[in-house]
């Protein structure tokens, strides 16, 4: 039985916080392995402003490349939409019963976590671990036997960010991964 964190996100794209706070969760949490779950849609966000999902799948695999402890997982796009965690953890856990599974969020996410389809199923069966974010500090949650607090490091570099960068022709390619930058721009057409 391995331990695995599931890092939920739409990775549009993935950058260098998000590879950070994986390996943060393998070395410190501790689990196994991490595997990034490429959301195609939230039902929390604005779809408009997403990338293709295949192009973030595939630059997500770039981003972690033979990092054996690193898995991209593209399980939601096989699943109706939007995607709803609940039924993400389902699907995972009758393809893999072997393995145990953990929800990492920020405590962005968890503050509104009482929003989320069944979150008390989620609660019941599975266990949410959850580093600090900017302006979000203590939740009602926090104090429930399946929410695990983690003191990670706080990494301000958002995708959103990165998107507005390279709106603007900003040469941002030390926030994100090897060869990210210029397969993104090419593949957006970002000039």
């Amino acid at each position: 039985m391995k331990n695995i964190g599931l890092f939920f996100g739409s990775f549009n794209p993935v950058h260098h916080g998000h590879l950070m706070l994986a390996n943060f969760m393998l070395e410190f949490v501790p689990f196994d392995e991490v595997w990034f779950v490429i959301s195609p849609q939230n039902p929390l966000k604005d779809a408009g402003d997403l990338w293709p999902e295949n192009l973030r799948l595939e630059w997500v695999k770039k981003a972690i490349g033979s990092f054996g402890r690193f898995k991209a997982c593209n399980i939601e796009f096989e699943l109706p939409r939007p995607s709803y965690t609940i039924e993400t953890l389902r699907a995972l856990k009758n393809r893999f019963p072997q393995h145990e599974f953990s929800v990492i969020m920020g405590a962005d996410s968890l503050s509104n976590f009482h929003q989320w389809k069944e979150h008390e199923a989620i609660l019941k069966n599975f266990s949410l671990v959850v580093y600090p974010r900017k302006g979000f500090s203590n939740s009602l949650l926090e104090a429930h036997p399946s929410v695990k607090r983690v003191d990670a490091p706080q990494i301000e570099i958002s995708s959103t960010f990165i998107r507005q960068g390279l709106r603007k022709g900003k040469d941002l390619h030390f926030f994100l991964p090897d060869g990210l930058f210029q397969t993104i721009k090419e593949a957006m057409n970002f000039h």
